[in-house]
């Protein structure tokens, strides 16, 4: 798997933030947290990192990714009942526009959730 020990990484403190604050926060709180845990483990990091969206060269639409680790995984963070099939569309959609192969969906809800989506760039 692409990036695996580092999306291993993330997950582990993902599990971290749950398992301290548990569900019902907004989702900046979790990421806020989150934030924190890569920053405490050495893991570089960018909270609301901007995603350009171009068309036919024209940049259209500018998105800000949750958190960029590494400049190798996007994560995308949701704090809802169940993971809906929009969220894994959003998350694919960063992933399409920018060169970011490996993106992670944690959800903080009422039971922990994780989505790995991989896009190879030569796809895009």
């Amino acid at each position: 798997m692409k990036h695996k020990e580092l999306t291993d990484q993330i997950i582990c403190l993902f599990y971290n933030v749950y398992n301290t604050l548990g569900y019902g926060f907004l989702e900046k709180v979790y990421e806020n947290a989150l934030m924190l845990e890569l920053q405490k483990s050495d893991v570089m990091a960018v909270a609301q990192s901007g995603i350009n969206v171009s068309y036919e060269g024209n940049i259209v639409g500018q998105y800000f990714a949750d958190i960029l680790v590494g400049d190798k995984v996007i994560v995308e963070i949701k704090a809802v009942k169940n993971v809906l099939r929009e969220h894994e569309a959003q998350l694919l959609n960063y992933l399409k526009a920018t060169d970011v192969e490996v993106g992670l969906l944690l959800n903080f809800g009422p039971t922990p959730e994780i989505k790995r989506k991989v896009l190879y760039n030569s796809l895009k």
